[in-house]
C-alpha cells in the first residue's frame, strides 16, 4: 500500500509539473537566487524557532513529540584528546511554520513557474549554523508516531470528565509505536533511534520520498488560478424547501424526509434546532454528540434552548478519539448554561446519531426525531456522504425515547418496536436478516443482500455471509476501508462481490438492504460490522419504509 501511495504521489507531482508547479525535493537543486531567498527566510523566520538538541552524557535523549518531523544529525567533533568522535543531535522541524516554502515565482512570456521546498530542506541547508565548530557527517529525516489511545479505568472513576482531562495531559507521553524514515538513513542511526525510542524492528519503515504526506494539503490553499486543478464549487441542494423554519414540524408530520449529505444540505438540521430553541411549543430536546466541530451551531442551539427554559439533554461522548478535548469544552459550556449533560456509559462509547424534539401541539404532545449515519457536524457534512432521516413515526419515536431513558438513567434494557440498538439487539437483528435470506435462497425465493459500510471485520457476520453465499444468496458489499471478508472463493464466497468507492467525498454512510423474498427491507445505521461497534458501542439501526426513499437509496 505504501509503495502504491508513493507511486501515486509521483504521478501527481509529474502532473503538477505539466502546469509548472514543482516541489523541490533537495536543497541542492535550488539555483543561486533561490538559495539566497531561502537563506534570508531561514535567518528571519526559522533560525530562532529551532532548538538543536545534542545527545551526550550532559544532554540526555530528548522527549520527541507525537506526529512530528525530526532531523537526525550525525556530528563529527574533536575530543579533549584531539580525536575525532561521532555524536548525534536531533532537530524538530517546526510545526508552527508552513511545511512548504514557496520560492520566488519565475515568469517568462509563455509561462509562470511556481516552486516549493519542504521546510526540512531549508533546515538541512543551514544546519551548520546550528552546530558551529563541528562538521556535519549526515542529516536524515524521520517521523514519529506515539500511541494516542486513552487508557481509562471507568469502573473506578468517580468523575469521567476529570479523569479524561487528567489522562489527556499524559497523551504526549504515549509509547512510540511507529517511526518512518527517508531512504538512505544508515543502519547505525536507525539502531540508535530504535534503541532510544524502544521500538521493535517491525515498527520502523523506510520511505522513498517525503514524510508526513498530509502536509501536502497546504498546497491546496494556494491560488494557482488553474481551474483544472481544483474541484468545482459544490452547492448542496435544499431538500426541504420551506417558506420559514417554523414549518419544519408540519413538513415532518406530513411525511418522512430523507437527506443524503453532502448532496442535500445539512442546513435543515441546523434550522430545526435553531427554531426549536426559541419555539414556545417545544418542551424538550435530547441529542447525542460524538464529533461536533469547533464552532458548532448545534451546541449553540442546545445552549440557547436551555436558557429559554427547555428541558435539554445532551449525551456527549468524551472518548471520541482526538475530539476529547473539544467535547470536554463543549460539555462544560453546556452544563454552565443549564443543559443536562450525560457523559456516556461505563465501558461503552455512544456512537449512535439521534436527535429528538418533544413539542406540545393542539392535539397533544408530539415527538419528532432525526436519526443519522453521520455526525452532527456541518463541516464534515460537506465532505462525507451520510444519510439523515426525519420522522414523526410514533413507534420509532417511542423506541428513541426508551433508548434515551436507558442511556441517561437506570432503566432496564428496552424492547424496541422498529429500531435496533447495539449492544442490545443490533447484532441479533443483522444475523436474523442474513439467516432469513439464506432460508429464502434455499426455498428458491429471491435472496439478495446489499450492504455499504466503512469496515467489515466481525467474524460472526463474515461467517454468516459465507453461509449465505454457499446457499445461493447474491451479496454485494461496498466497504470503504478494512474488509476481512475474501470474495470470489469457489465453494465459499463466489456469490460475493466487494467494492470500495474512493472519490471526492468520503463514503461514510452505512446502508443494509435485504431482498426479503421480493419485499425489500432497507435499514440505515451508525454502525459498521465490527466487534467494537456491535459489542462496545451504543449504535442504532433504523428502517426506511417510504418507497421513494428506498428507491433513492438503492439506486
Amino acid at each position: 500500500k505504501e509503495i502504491n501511495l508513493y507511486r501515486a504521489l509521483r504521478e501527481i507531482m509529474a502532473g503538477l509539473e505539466t502546469y509548472h508547479i514543482h516541489i523541490v525535493q533537495h536543497f541542492e537543486d535550488l539555483d543561486r537566487s533561490e538559495k539566497k531567498f531561502v537563506a534570508d527566510y531561514f535567518k528571519k523566520e526559522v533560525f530562532r524557532v529551532l532548538t538543536p538538541m545534542a545527545i551526550d552524557p550532559g544532554h540526555p535523549f530528548p522527549h520527541l513529540s507525537n506526529d512530528r518531523l525530526y532531523l537526525a544529525v550525525t556530528l563529527r567533533r574533536k575530543t579533549a584528546q584531539s580525536k575525532q568522535r561521532d555524536t548525534y543531535a536531533i532537530i524538530e522541524v517546526p510545526s508552527v511554520l508552513n511545511r512548504f516554502l514557496e520560492l520566488p515565482v519565475k515568469k517568462s512570456k509563455s509561462e509562470t513557474t511556481r516552486r516549493f521546498i519542504p521546510l526540512e530542506e531549508v533546515v538541512k541547508m543551514h544546519v551548520n549554523d546550528l552546530f558551529a565548530g563541528t562538521s556535519i557527517k549526515s542529516i536524515h529525516g524521520f517521523h514519529l508516531i506515539r500511541n494516542s489511545d486513552l487508557s481509562i479505568d471507568e469502573v473506578v472513576s468517580d468523575n469521567l470528565l476529570s479523569t479524561i482531562e487528567d489522562v489527556l495531559k499524559n497523551r504526549r507521553w504515549g509509547e512510540a509505536v511507529r517511526l518512518t524514515y527517508r531512504r538512505g538513513m544508515p543502519e547505525t542511526i536507525r539502531e540508535f533511534l530504535r534503541d532510544r525510542l524502544d521500538l521493535e524492528p517491525y515498527e520502523m519503515y523506510e520511505r522513498p520520498g517525503l514524510l508526513r504526506l498530509q502536509d501536502l494539503m497546504e498546497l491546496y490553499s494556494y491560488d494557482f488560478n488553474i481551474p483544472a486543478l481544483r474541484d468545482r464549487d459544490f452547492i448542496p441542494r435544499n431538500a426541504i424547501p420551506l417558506e420559514s423554519p417554523d414549518l419544519i414540524f408540519k413538513a415532518i408530520r406530513k411525511k418522512d424526509h430523507l437527506l443524503h449529505h453532502p448532496y442535500d444540505s445539512f442546513q435543515p438540521i441546523v434550522d430545526m434546532l435553531q427554531f426549536a430553541a426559541r419555539d414556545p411549543k417545544v418542551l424538550a430536546i435530547k441529542q447525542t454528540l460524538y464529533r461536533t466541530g469547533r464552532d458548532s451551531p448545534i451546541v449553540k442551539s442546545l445552549i440557547q434552548a436551555a436558557e429559554n427554559g427547555k428541558q435539554v439533554t445532551a449525551l456527549v461522548e468524551l472518548k471520541a478519539r482526538f475530539d476529547e478535548e473539544r467535547n470536554i469544552e463543549w460539555a462544560k459550556q453546556m452544563e454552565k448554561h443549564g443543559v443536562h449533560v450525560v457523559y456516556g456509559l461505563v465501558g461503552l462509547k455512544i456512537h449512535g446519531k439521534m436527535l429528538q424534539i418533544i413539542r406540545r401541539e393542539t392535539n397533544g404532545v408530539k415527538a419528532y426525531c432525526h436519526l443519522a449515519t453521520g455526525n452532527y457536524n456541518p463541516v464534515t457534512a460537506r465532505l462525507y456522504t451520510d444519510f439523515g432521516h426525519f420522522t414523526a413515526d410514533p413507534e420509532i419515536n417511542d423506541d428513541v425515547t426508551n433508548l434515551f431513558h436507558s442511556l441517561t438513567g437506570y432503566a432496564t434494557l428496552p424492547k424496541f418496536s422498529k429500531i435496533a440498538a447495539a449492544p442490545i439487539n443490533l447484532r441479533e437483528n443483522v444475523m436474523r436478516m442474513i439467516n432469513r435470506e439464506i432460508s429464502n435462497a434455499r426455498a428458491k425465493k429471491p435472496a439478495v443482500i446489499r450492504a455499504k459500510m466503512n469496515s467489515l471485520v466481525d467474524a460472526d457476520i463474515i461467517l454468516a455471509l459465507y453461509r449465505a453465499s454457499r446457499a445461493g444468496v447474491k451479496i454485494e458489499l461496498i466497504v470503504r476501508g478494512i474488509c476481512c471478508l475474501r470474495p470470489g472463493i469457489k465453494g465459499l464466497s463466489e456469490n460475493i462481490t466487494v467494492y470500495s468507492i474512493v472519490g471526492r467525498f468520503l463514503e461514510h454512510s452505512r446502508i443494509f438492504y435485504f431482498e426479503n423474498a421480493g419485499s425489500p427491507k432497507v435499514y440505515l445505521s451508525s454502525a459498521d460490522w465490527m466487534p467494537r461497534n456491535l459489542n462496545r458501542r451504543v449504535e442504532i439501526l433504523f428502517p426506511i419504509n417510504d418507497a421513494d426513499h428506498i428507491q433513492r437509496i438503492v439506486s
